[in-house]
């Protein structure tokens, strides 16, 4: 069993360390950025609320939160969530929506054709937001979903 598959009763454990080395690599002003945004979800991940929390890491202001802290903030968020320390950001060019980041496991990151379907889904999935935003805008509902 590698050092990424500790089982875990708690996975903030494991995510306490995770926050120290960040706190030790990364700037100051950074690391109090990273955490004013994963505070709230890692609250909320403890107290098994995290379906009712709503947040994103890309608010369209190119000026909020720089790219390299969307990532770490995206891997704590996975580290707090699968309690493996294995997690990599990886980006997919994907034909319909352009790059897409996304949060993946190590073995799965190293493998093309598994990243190969995770872009057919993303693909899917952006087919069926399109056509039911195309029907919302007939009927008169709000399309900003």
């Amino acid at each position: 069993m590698s050092d990424s598959e500790i089982p875990q009763d708690d996975g903030r454990p494991v995510v306490d360390v995770y926050l120290d080395l960040l706190r030790i690599r990364m700037d100051t002003e950074d690391y109090r950025l990273l955490m004013r945004v994963v505070e709230p979800v890692l609250q909320a991940i403890d107290e098994e609320r995290l379906s009712s929390l709503d947040f994103a890491l890309d608010s369209g202001r190119d000026d909020e939160l720089p790219q390299e802290i969307r990532d770490e903030v995206a891997l704590v968020i996975a580290t707090a969530v699968t309690g493996r320390l294995d997690n990599e950001v990886i980006e997919l060019d994907v034909d319909d929506t352009g790059p897409v980041r996304i949060v993946t496991d190590a073995s799965t990151a190293s493998d093309p054709i598994r990243l190969s379907e995770i872009a057919d889904y993303i693909k899917e999935r952006h087919r069926q937001t399109e056509e039911l935003r195309g029907i919302a805008e007939v009927s008169g509902l709000p399309t900003d979903f």
